[in-house]
């Protein structure tokens, strides 16, 4: 596959920065869905920036603007396929009304975990499905798989959710497909970027809201303003991050850019998942010592949000072509994969520290 292979050739790449093979500088402007101090979720972006004027010896230079800084958070896709800006760095799943598809790139509730996601995305054909969804939807955009995240956490209420009547009647700030599960049990959900969600709660303009995982959440500050975090995140086992690039530029780019952007994504989703194994256990612990209440949602529940989810699932695959056969070869990887899955790990009470007591 070309795009592992990339990897393969990044030395060679590296040792022509200082040739002929850079003959054109490219100078893109990049602006991010996510705040840069975001680990994991936003920090990518500025790494990937870094490095790729590092390795390119200054041939390649991507200029950061923070969320609103440049375009809305929501404008990124339009934005870069119009050729307004160069790239964008975004959760592709917010365009879910433009492109049926592209949330399944980016989050499948009851899907694959972030490693698992990885293999389908590079090994079975996933990149470039990807791009021919775009195309299909008359976008002209490259895109580049360039972050991913764990669980997100289920999301940050008032009080626990017990059952799916709970969620009736809900305002709730919930994206993708999630979002669209929970609609499908009466709740009233909502859109808006991360950085607009701490004021929402506080004003009540929602009850409830999902966003990240238990590092990101912390800053964020959701924990100062309700009680009640739920586990497990079965709307997003993975939150997968792109590097959107405009069609022309990437055109116009030579094989040695080329293989640069895609190491340099490729290293970030590794990085980005490492951030964030790293940072969430401590936090979580921290906030159960603060008196959050981290609570997993019952077993027939999440039983009950499958059940549901799969409805929703097949009904976007009957109403787009994109999503039926994204969606198939992902079922198609998943049910190969649960046989290793199933056998090859340790429990997680098996790889707990030992506590040191007889």
């Amino acid at each position: 596959m070309k795009l592992v292979k990339t990897m393969a050739g990044c030395a060679g790449a590296l040792a022509l920065v200082t040739g002929s093979a850079f003959a054109d500088d490219l100078r893109w402007r990049m602006p991010v869905a996510f705040s840069t101090n975001l680990p994991g979720l936003g920090s990518p972006a500025a790494w990937v920036a870094d490095n790729l004027t590092t390795a390119s010896d200054g041939s390649i230079e991507v200029r950061v603007y923070e969320p609103g800084e440049l375009v809305p958070a929501f404008d990124i896709l339009q934005s870069v396929s119009d050729g307004k800006v160069q790239a964008g760095y975004t959760w592709i799943g917010y365009d879910q009304g433009k492109v049926p598809a592209v949330p399944l790139f980016a989050a499948v509730p009851f899907g694959l975990k972030p490693w698992a996601f990885t293999g389908w995305y590079y090994y079975g054909g996933g990149h470039e499905m990807l791009q021919e969804v775009y195309a299909n939807k008359g976008f002209n955009v490259h895109a580049q798989l360039c972050g991913i995240i764990g669980p997100e956490t289920a999301g940050w209420y008032s009080s626990e959710i017990t059952s799916l009547e709970d969620y009736e009647g809900l305002k709730i700030r919930f994206a993708g497909l999630g979002g669209k599960v929970l609609e499908r049990l009466g709740a009233s959900v909502t859109m808006m970027p991360g950085g607009e969600l701490f004021q929402a709660l506080e004003k009540g303009t929602i009850d409830a809201t999902e966003f990240s995982m238990p590092a990101i959440d912390q800053i964020l500050g959701f924990d100062q303003v309700v009680n009640y975090n739920l586990f497990p995140g079965w709307h997003q086992p993975f939150t997968a991050q792109y590097m959107l690039i405009n069609k022309d530029e990437w055109d116009s780019a030579t094989e040695a850019q080329k293989a640069l952007v895609e190491a340099s994504c490729t290293a970030a989703t590794t990085l980005g998942l490492a951030e964030g194994e790293y940072k969430n256990g401590e936090v979580l612990a921290g906030f159960q010592e603060q008196g959050v209440n981290a609570q997993q949602i019952p077993m027939e529940v999440l039983e009950e949000l499958k059940d549901v989810t799969n409805e929703v699932l097949a009904e976007e695959a009957a109403n787009d072509e994109d999503f039926r056969r994204v969606y198939e070869s992902q079922q198609a990887f998943q049910e190969t994969y649960s046989v290793w899955d199933s056998r090859a790990y340790l429990p997680a009470e098996l790889t707990a520290p030992d506590d040191g007591e007889e």
